[in-house]
């Protein structure tokens, strides 16, 4: 298997090295306490969902500028965009406004 180029790998998943591949074990091969124990770790389903996972592009230098600023970046993002919704005028047509 080819290794993924160095400019296509981020910090925030970075590359396993040779000794982290030699050491992986599939789920199933886990002893059954650990298995156990992670499998409680799982996040139950929303009660009511309130978020939709989406893909989008973004300049490099955005997307470095906002990692930036630690954990939660992407709860930021989302403020930051229900604001400049609220901010548009409302003969947009928008139908509910307050987002």
């Amino acid at each position: 298997m080819p290794k993924p180029s160095k400019k296509r790998t981020d910090r925030d998943n970075p590359e396993w090295t040779e000794k982290e591949f030699a050491r992986a074990v599939p789920f199933s091969e886990l002893p059954a306490k650990v298995r156990k124990v992670l499998e409680k770790r799982k996040r139950g389903p929303q009660k009511a969902p309130t978020k939709v996972a989406i893909s989008i592009r973004l300049s490099k230098d955005v997307v470095d500028t906002l990692r930036s600023t630690g954990e939660g970046w992407q709860g930021r993002v989302d403020d930051a965009l229900r604001s400049w919704i609220n901010l548009q005028p409302a003969e947009r047509g928008r139908a509910n406004r307050s987002v």
